[in-house]
């Protein structure tokens, strides 16, 4: 028999998400169904809100997510009824060339994520009055229930909180990966962050943990940059322009080895400006979703080559979900890794609207859904 599940949906860009009731297929080969326990409020959903992420609508919402397996379909073999898991918007299949070389964060199954369909045989297994529903990321955590493939869930430990789980999965992740991953952070290193939100949080406490002498935070609310103080920062600044005056005298004119570009949406005039705060030989790390169809981007190419600068992209901070998740809650849970701290403030379902204007309005580090 199907399941109905509340789940928040999307209809149409520039709206408000409507708590409806969704059907749900029973799990075929390869799906698990999970009773989701927590959701975290990343605002990588708020880009299918705008439209500067143009997602198949209607979408049920949410990307970061725990709960408990309650079914599995035929082949299952990475899970089973009653384990928790988190819930990754990164699938790894395991097998494609890029998982094969160590780099499940480029996951061929990627291609699918935006997708109406099952990732796993292409069927609309979701249907809302009728009509075929898609799932942000293809897991649509802002739901009781929800239908995913096992490539998208990873097994944890059950002692673990649910609302820790589901914040690993996505932007605490993310953060931790663009400091000690993508940009390399060594000890001794000037790091500065660049939007101090959920993902640039994490790239804070990501800098101090890897033994960064300096952590630069930069953000123009009072609340984040408190915030980032509490998480390992040593210095904090309102805007860009400001850093800029001050961090040449703070690092003897050398300026900071790592840059992690963060901001709520990223636009292509901030990639120079961000160039002048990183130093020679340095590292810019790009992980702030940008509009999806904005094409240019601003740099001083000559100084960019001249003073060996160099820019990068990032996807869940260029980590393996399988290894990164128990390997943060593992840090998380010798108190190495701030989580609980995190979340600023808690939320119903039927909340998810007042969650989001709080997150625009510059009130919450991170918020969390609480479900089941």
């Amino acid at each position: 028999m199907p399941t109905t599940t509340r789940a928040a949906v999307l209809w149409g860009v520039g709206e408000d998400w409507k708590i409806e009731d969704v059907e749900l297929d029973d799990p075929k080969a390869g799906d698990v169904l999970v009773s989701m326990r927590a959701a975290g409020m990343c605002h990588s959903d708020e880009h299918a809100v705008t439209g500067d992420l143009p997602v198949p609508l209607p979408v049920i919402g949410g990307h970061e997510g725990a709960g408990v397996v309650e079914a599995v379909g035929p082949g299952v073999k990475n899970v089973a009824v009653g384990d928790h898991v988190a819930v990754s918007f990164v699938p790894s299949c395991g097998r494609c060339k890029y998982c094969s070389t160590g780099r499940q964060y480029i996951c061929d199954d990627g291609a699918k994520l935006f997708d109406l369909g099952m990732m796993s045989d292409g069927r609309n297994a979701h249907h809302c009055h009728g009509t075929p529903v898609g799932r942000y990321a293809q897991v649509g955590t802002f739901s009781d229930t929800i239908l995913v493939n096992e490539n998208s869930v990873v097994k944890v430990e059950p002692d673990l909180p649910f609302d820790a789980v589901a914040l690993v999965s996505c932007g605490v992740g993310t953060g931790f990966g663009a400091a000690t991953e993508r940009a390399g952070t060594k000890p001794g290193d000037t790091v500065a962050v660049i939007g101090i939100g959920g993902i640039g949080i994490n790239a804070v406490q990501g800098a101090r943990i890897a033994g960064a002498k300096r952590v630069i935070a930069i953000d123009p609310v009072e609340l984040k940059r408190e915030k980032a103080m509490e998480f390992g920062a040593t210095h904090t600044y309102t805007s860009l322009e400001e850093a800029l005056l001050a961090v040449p005298e703070l690092t003897w004119g050398e300026m900071c080895d790592r840059v992690i570009l963060s901001p709520g949406v990223v636009h292509g005039d901030m990639v120079e400006p961000a160039l002048n705060l990183t130093a020679k030989g340095g590292t810019l790390v790009v992980t702030g979703l940008a509009p999806m169809l904005e094409t240019d981007a601003q740099m001083n190419l000559f100084m960019f080559s001249m003073l060996n600068k160099e820019v990068k992209g990032t996807i869940y901070g260029s980590s393996n979900p399988r290894a990164a998740i128990p390997g943060l809650l593992s840090l998380y849970r010798e108190g190495v890794l701030k989580l609980d701290e995190l979340v600023t403030r808690r939320y119903t379902l039927d909340q998810v609207n007042q969650g989001y204007q709080d997150m625009r309005d510059g009130l919450n580090i991170r918020g969390v859904i609480e479900l089941g």
